[in-house]
C-alpha cells in the first residue's frame, strides 16, 4: 500500500526552502567568480576559478580537490590540479571511451558515486578520487573538462545546481575573454594601418584623424610616398565594424601599398585592387576607397571607388571629387576611371567617411554635407590639424550625447 502524498502546503514550503538555498548558493558563486580579474591565459584563469571553488565551497558542496583537463585532439590531458589533487602527475590522459568522460562531453555535466555504472575505481584512484566526483565541460567546443573530488555525503541537488551555474559563469567569462582577444587583435590591426604622423610634403599642410564607433573600426587613411616626389593619399571605409571590418581594411591598404608606385595609371591600380578585395572578402563585404596622387605643383590625379566625394574648397566654390567607379569587392570586373584637378594656393581638400555626415543627434537629424561645407568654409584660416579636430568636435556637439553608430575619419590637405 502506497503512502499518502505530503500535504500541498509542505511541498510548497519545501520548494520555497530549496529555492532560497539555491539562490544563496548562486549568489555566493556569482560573487566569488566576479572577483576574478581577467587574465591573458585561459589556463591560468581556469586554475584560479577551480582553486576558488574548492576553497570557498568545501563546506557547502564537499569539494576537496579540483582537476583541469585540456583537449588535445580527441584526448583530454590533465594540465592542473588543486586541493587534494595538487600533487598529481600532469599529463594523465582520460580514456576516450571512459563512460563518465563521454557523459560529460554529451551533457556538459556529470555526478558519479562509487559503484555507479561506468565508475572505474582503479582509474579514479590514480587521479585522487576517493569516493565521489563531479565534472563539467567548459569552453568553446568543450575545450576543457573540470573535475571535482567530493568527500562526505553528497548533496546531489546542490552539487548539480551549483555546477550548472558554475559552468554557465565560467563559459561566460571565457566568452568575454575570447571577445576581448578579438577586439585586441582588431585594435592592433587598425593601429598598424593608420599613419603615425603627417607626411613631410613641402608646400602643403596635411593631417588626419580617425575615431572608431566601437573599440575598433573599418575606416582608414594613409599617406604613400611615391617616385618623382609625388604623395599618395587614400581614405577607405570597410563595411561593418570590429575584426571583420579591420581585416578588410588591412586588405585594402596592403593591396594599395603593393600596387602603387610602379608607374601604372591610377584607374588600373584600383581595378587590380578590386580583384584582390573580391577574392579576399566575403560576398556580402565591400569597401569604398578614394585614392589620389598629389604633385608638388598642385596636380592631383584621383579615382573614387564608391566613396563619399571629398570636398575641394576653393576661394568661391566647392568641388566634389566623384569620378571613379563602384565600391571594391562585389564586382570583380568593374571598370574605373581617373580624373585630374589642381590645388591652388589657399585651397583645402577634405576627405571623410560617411560616419561624418551620417552622425545623428537626438532628433535623428544627420550632420549632413551642408553643415560640413559651412564648417569647412569657416575654417579657411585653420591648420589641417585644427580643421580635423574641429570637425570631430562639431560632430560631438551636434550629436548631443548620442553614441556614434559608425566610424568617423577625416583627412585634410591644405596648399600653403
Amino acid at each position: 500500500m502506497s503512502a499518502d502524498p505530503p500535504p500541498a502546503g509542505l511541498v510548497a514550503a519545501e520548494s520555497a526552502r530549496r529555492g532560497v538555498e539555491f539562490r544563496a548558493l548562486y549568489h555566493k558563486l556569482e560573487d566569488a567568480l566576479a572577483r576574478i580579474e581577467r587574465v591573458e591565459n585561459i589556463s591560468v584563469m581556469l586554475e584560479t576559478i577551480v582553486a576558488l571553488l574548492v576553497s570557498r565551497f568545501e563546506s557547502d558542496l564537499g569539494f576537496e580537490g579540483g582537476r583541469i583537463y585540456r583537449r588535445e585532439g580527441e584526448d583530454f590531458v590533465l594540465c592542473c590540479g588543486v586541493g587534494t589533487s595538487r600533487d598529481l602527475p600532469l599529463g594523465i590522459r582520460v580514456p576516450r571511451d571512459y563512460p563518465p568522460h563521454l557523459r560529460t562531453l554529451s551533457s556538459g555535466l556529470v555526478l558519479m558515486r562509487h559503484g555507479d555504472a561506468g565508475y572505474d575505481p582503479q582509474f579514479e584512484q590514480t587521479i585522487g578520487v576517493r569516493s565521489h566526483f563531479a565534472a563539467i565541460a567548459v569552453g568553446e567546443g568543450s575545450s576543457h573538462i573540470i573535475g571535482f573530488s567530493i568527500h562526505g555525503e553528497v548533496r546531489e541537488e546542490h552539487v548539480l545546481y551549483s555546477l550548472t551555474a558554475a559552468r554557465h559563469v565560467i563559459n561566460l567569462k571565457l566568452e568575454q575573454q575570447r571577445v576581448h582577444e578579438i577586439f585586441e587583435q582588431s585594435r592592433l590591426i587598425q593601429e598598424s594601418l593608420l599613419p603615425t604622423g603627417p607626411p613631410d610634403f613641402a608646400g602643403y599642410d596635411i593631417a588626419g584623424q580617425s575615431r572608431p564607433a566601437e573599440s575598433v573600426g573599418g575606416d582608414l587613411f594613409d599617406y604613400l610616398p611615391l617616385p618623382n616626389g609625388r604623395l599618395g593619399i587614400a581614405i577607405a571605409d570597410s563595411s561593418g565594424h570590429g575584426l571583420p571590418a579591420a581585416l578588410l581594411a588591412r586588405d585594402v591598404v596592403t593591396g594599395l601599398r603593393m600596387g602603387v608606385g610602379d608607374g601604372s595609371e591610377i584607374a588600373a591600380v584600383v581595378e587590380r585592387l578590386n580583384h584582390v578585395i573580391h577574392r579576399a572578402a566575403l560576398a556580402t563585404k565591400f569597401a569604398s576607397l578614394f585614392y589620389g596622387e598629389l604633385s608638388a605643383d598642385g596636380t592631383f590625379l584621383y579615382c573614387n571607388a564608391g566613396h563619399d566625394p571629398p570636398l575641394l574648397r576653393r576661394a568661391r566654390a566647392f568641388l566634389e571629387l566623384d569620378r571613379g567607379g563602384t565600391v571594391l569587392g562585389p564586382i570583380p570586373d568593374a571598370r574605373y576611371e581617373s580624373a585630374e584637378v589642381r590645388l591652388e594656393a589657399g585651397d583645402a581638400l577634405l576627405l571623410y567617411t560617411d560616419g561624418v555626415i551620417d552622425r545623428e543627434n537626438r532628433r535623428g537629424d544627420p550632420f549632413g554635407t551642408a553643415r560640413l561645407r559651412r564648417l569647412l568654409r569657416e575654417l579657411a584660416g585653420a591648420t589641417a590639424k585644427e580643421t580635423a579636430h574641429t570637425i570631430l568636435s562639431a560632430l560631438d556637439a551636434h550629436a548631443q550625447g548620442v553614441p556614434a553608430h559608425d566610424d568617423m575619419t577625416v583627412a585634410v590637405v591644405r596648399r600653403l
